[in-house]
C-alpha cells in the first residue's frame, strides 16, 4: 500500500484527539502557528488539556481562543505576559486560579522537549538555580556548580507548521518557521503537520527539513497561518 500522510481536513486531521492531551504547538516570534489546526481544536471540543508552547500570549498565535473557551487545565511555556497594557485572557485566568503554569528558562523549554523526543527522562541543568523557577526541584552539585534537575517534556499530540510537504511527511520549512516544530515532532505521539503545499513528488532529499518518520498527518491549506 502506497504511503499518503495527507488528510483533506482539519477535522480528520485530529481525528482520536482526546480530553486531557498533552497537546505542544509549534511557534516563535511571528513564525510557525498551526493557527488553522489550533482553531480547529478549538472545535473539536477536546478539553482538560495541557498546553506546551512558546509563548502563552503572543498575539500571532491562535492559542488564546482554546484558552479563552475553557479547553485548557495546564499551560507549559517560557513567556507568560501578555504585550499589552490589559491582562491577556491566560493571565485573566491564572490570576482567578482557574489555569496552571508551569514557566521554564527557553533553553531549558527546547532541551525537555528534546529529551522527551530522545527518550532521556531527565536532565541536569544550572539555568534557574535559585530562583522562584526552580523551587521544589532537585539540586545536586556537579564540578563546585548546583544544577536542578529538570523532567523531559513528552506529548499526545503535536502541531507545527511548516511551507512545503509531501505524500510521505517529509516537510520543508520557510527560514524561523522550524523554531520548535522538528522537536516537538520527536516527542509526540501523534504530530501533525499544517503546510501552505503538500506534493504528492517527494521533496528533494537536501530540501527536507524533517523527515517523514517523525509525522503522521499533513494537512494542507494555502489560507493556513497566514
Amino acid at each position: 500500500m502506497a504511503i499518503d500522510k495527507r488528510v483533506s481536513s482539519a477535522a480528520e486531521a485530529l481525528a482520536g484527539v482526546r480530553d486531557g492531551s498533552t497537546v505542544m504547538l509549534s511557534g516563535f516570534g511571528g513564525a510557525g502557528f498551526a493557527n488553522v489546526l489550533i482553531r480547529a481544536l478549538r472545535e473539536h471540543g477536546a478539553k482538560d488539556l495541557t498546553l506546551v508552547a512558546n509563548s502563552a500570549t503572543h498575539p500571532l498565535s491562535r492559542t488564546h481562543e482554546i484558552v479563552e473557551s475553557g479547553q485548557v487545565r495546564k499551560v507549559i511555556c517560557t513567556a507568560a505576559r501578555g504585550r499589552g497594557k490589559e491582562l491577556s485572557p491566560f493571565e485573566q485566568l491564572w490570576k482567578a486560579g482557574k489555569i496552571e503554569l508551569v514557566c521554564l528558562p527557553q533553553g531549558t523549554f527546547a532541551e525537555a522537549i528534546r529529551a522527551g523526543g530522545a527518550g532521556i527522562p531527565a536532565f541536569y541543568t544550572p539555568s534557574g538555580f535559585g530562583t522562584e523557577l526552580a523551587k521544589g526541584m532537585e539540586v545536586r552539585r556537579f564540578g563546585g556548580r548546583d544544577y536542578v534537575l529538570q523532567e523531559a517534556i513528552t506529548a499526545d499530540l503535536a502541531l507545527l507548521r511548516a511551507e512545503h510537504a509531501d505524500r510521505f511527511g517529509n516537510l520543508s520549512f520557510r527560514y524561523a518557521q522550524a523554531n520548535f516544530g522538528p522537536m516537538m515532532a520527536t516527542a509526540a505521539k501523534l504530530a501533525v503537520a499544517e503546510v501552505a503545499e503538500a506534493r504528492h513528488a517527494a521533496i528533494p532529499p537536501e530540501q527536507v527539513h524533517l523527515p517523514g518518520v517523525y509525522i503522521d498527518r499533513v494537512f494542507a491549506t494555502e489560507a493556513a497561518g497566514r
